[in-house]
């Protein structure tokens, strides 16, 4: 009955989204008060019903019902609590209503936090966001039904994918699609300023929290989908430029363009244009990557699902919104009129700039991901582009981005000089190139990369003490400065925060891709054996029984000289439901480094396949990722970055409906 109930409520929220869709933009362009005012509840009402929809699937997958199709195909009575309760999105279908219901979602906090939205704007705003749910539901309802009966239950299920069953990756989806779908939002905005013709700074200020909140959410997703590759798949990478992985990628980019350009509208009234297109793009790239994943079309670890059909609805709500969009935009752009003027030399230049490079740094990742589905349709050829084209056309973006940044922090706006700008920075510059030449010269051979990634992550660290330290007075006596720095408001200290977080995660990148140490080798039971000054032995090779898996767990003590390191307990584990092996490495995670070890298969001659990495400043990579994510919270905490902020309190008042 659970169940019925849910597919009920499914359609219901689909009827829903129709009339959140219809009326508030019928309303909007005749000025019909009470049919705008009909957004906000038809928002809310799908929104509980995408959510009893939801508890229903999931009470589904926790008792076992495997009547359900979904159920049967993704779950089984061994699999543990809690990858019963994430298999509901381990899946396609699971994963497309948690889209809708995140959709949703957004829409239901428009509805009751845009109170002091301009009664139009908000209304049309709601219509497009109604407009993308109703294309979703339907997707969902026609092609992806997740509660679909089977006529004959089988008296047991089939078991979620076991790459999936992972605590890392049990939680990245989720994070993924409030990022994806966030930018909905930024899409609905854009959109509505298309239609009324109107962006000014008020518009700007609106539309940075669910920028700043999807761009958030991405940046704990990709780093939880990064981490789990990195101690789940044993290849013993963070990132292997992977479409999906891309898909991902590329809206995270253009998300944090859209960021900055929109502080522009926002403090000038300028890059009105081009701030609408990387709304409309962000989106866009989010329906992209959602085709990627479910369309098949490129292969890929982490697709939902391979269905060429389900991939070209996918493919036809993206031509639908985005043609829609840019062709709204061709025709309004022109009426988007910058009213702020500035000069070559100002932060307002230097914003164009990140944006600049973030554009193409995303383009050059999109053209990289789809080039061998193009050679292939076009040319008849198969090929492959991998993690050196990506690195080499990739990186002197970063590079450039890094250098750009803390100058850019410090010109002023409309116009500065730059002498006047760079001069604080003068001892920044020189510890940074100091620090370099430290590594240049203490580290034994190896390429120019480590050097240079400490210069810039450096650079971009002190960067940011050194504009904290010109917010908080030169000259001044301690008491002013720190009091000065406690009232700071939020965003620019989340702002602070996130750039140290950059130039953190920038060197960990570097120096683990410049020094890491990488071992393979056939290891017999009591052998021992050198690794980067560490005498690894592999004790013994036992199996053992997990709730749902068989595996091989290997005991290794790791020595350094005569300090007991580590002892380490790398597995191989195989799922007999889904037939499936995967690699457990273990990991010994240290500030400086990593030691990571990973069990293979026992060979003819006897002995076992052994892996060995030492990984220099590994973690650097994700405790950056983190402060990132630690800045756009404080960030997005700012009341001046909520949409009420700083408007008047009878906004519907004061701005009659048009």
């Amino acid at each position: 009955m659970i169940i019925e109930l849910g597919h009920f409520a499914l359609i219901l929220a689909l009827a829903l989204a129709v009339v959140q869709t219809v009326l508030p933009l019928l309303g909007a362009s005749r000025g019909w008060s009470g049919a705008m005012a009909a957004g906000g509840p038809a928002a809310n009402g799908q929104f509980i019903c995408l959510a009893f929809a939801f508890a229903a699937l999931t009470y589904g997958f926790v008792a076992s019902d495997f009547s359900l199709r979904l159920v049967a195909a993704n779950s089984h009575t061994a699999k543990p609590m809690l990858y019963k309760v994430t298999g509901v999105w381990g899946n396609h279908e699971g994963s497309m209503l948690l889209w809708c219901l995140i959709l949703a979602l957004y829409a239901s906090l428009a509805a009751i936090f845009g109170t002091n939205l301009r009664p139009s704007l908000q209304a049309r705003v709601l219509g497009v966001q109604g407009a993308i749910s109703v294309s979703f539901l339907t997707f969902l309802i026609f092609t992806s039904n997740p509660f679909a009966r089977l006529e004959i239950p089988p008296m047991n299920g089939s078991d979620l994918n076991p790459l999936l069953q992972d605590p890392g990756l049990a939680f990245h989806p989720p994070f993924l699609y409030l990022g994806y779908v966030g930018l909905s939002m930024a899409f609905s905005f854009a959109v509505a300023a298309l239609i009324e013709g109107r962006v000014d700074a008020a518009w700007g200020r609106w539309v940075r929290p669910w920028t700043l909140a999807a761009w958030l959410f991405l940046t704990v997703g990709i780093a939880l989908g990064s981490w789990w590759a990195y101690y789940e798949l044993g290849w013993g990478g963070f990132w292997f430029w992977d479409p999906v992985e891309n898909a991902s990628f590329m809206p995270w980019l253009i998300a944090a363009a859209l960021l900055h350009s929109s502080i522009v509208v926002e403090k000038r009234e300028a890059l009105k244009s081009w701030t609408i297109l990387l709304a409309i793009l962000a989106f866009g790239f989010s329906l992209i990557g959602a085709f990627i994943v479910r369309s098949g079309v490129l292969t890929s670890v982490h697709a939902f699902a391979n269905d060429p059909e389900r991939g070209v609805y996918l493919l036809a709500i993206a031509a639908i919104f985005m043609g829609g969009a840019l062709t709204l935009y061709a025709v309004r752009a022109g009426a988007m009129e910058a009213k702020g003027v500035f000069g070559l030399v100002s932060r307002e230049s230097a914003l164009v700039a990140n944006n600049v490079l973030l554009a193409v740094a995303a383009f050059v990742v999109f053209v990289g991901t789809v080039w061998p589905l193009v050679a292939e349709m076009a040319f008849g050829r198969k090929l492959s582009v991998g993690a050196p084209f990506f690195d080499m056309a990739f990186t002197p973006f970063m590079v450039a981005i890094a250098a750009l940044l803390p100058l850019g922090a410090l010109l002023p706006w409309k116009r500065g000089r730059l002498d006047r700008a760079a001069a604080p920075l003068g001892g920044a510059l020189a510890l940074s190139l100091c620090l370099g030449a430290f590594v240049w010269v203490t580290q034994t051979g190896g390429s120019m990369l480590a050097p240079i990634g400490a210069v810039l992550a450096s650079w971009v660290v002190l960067g940011v003490v050194v504009d904290l330290a010109n917010r908080a007075g030169r000259g001044k006596d301690v008491a002013t400065r720190i009091r000065r720095l406690r009232h700071l408001p939020r965003a620019d200290w989340g702002k602070s925060i996130a750039h140290a977080g950059f130039g953190v995660t920038f060197f960990g990148i570097c120096a683990l891709t410049a020094w890491q140490v990488e071992d393979i080798r056939v290891a017999r039971e009591g052998e021992s054996f050198d690794v980067a000054g560490y005498t690894i032995t592999l004790e013994d090779v036992r199996g053992m029984r997990g709730p749902n898996y068989e595996a091989t767990v290997a005991t290794m003590v790791v020595t350094f000289g005569a300090r007991d390191v580590a002892v380490l307990y790398p597995e191989k584990r195989f799922y007999p439901v889904a037939r499936m092996p995967t690699t457990e490495a273990a990991i010994d995670n240290g500030i400086l480094r990593d030691l990571y070890l990973v069990i293979g298969d026992p060979q003819e001659g006897g002995g076992w396949a052994v892996r060995t990495y030492v990984k220099p400043f590994a973690n650097w990579i994700w405790a950056g990722c983190i402060i990132m994510a630690m800045g756009g919270c404080l960030s997005l905490s700012d009341r001046r970055h909520r949409i009420a902020a700083g408007a008047p309190k009878s906004p519907r008042a004061a701005v009659p409906a048009e």
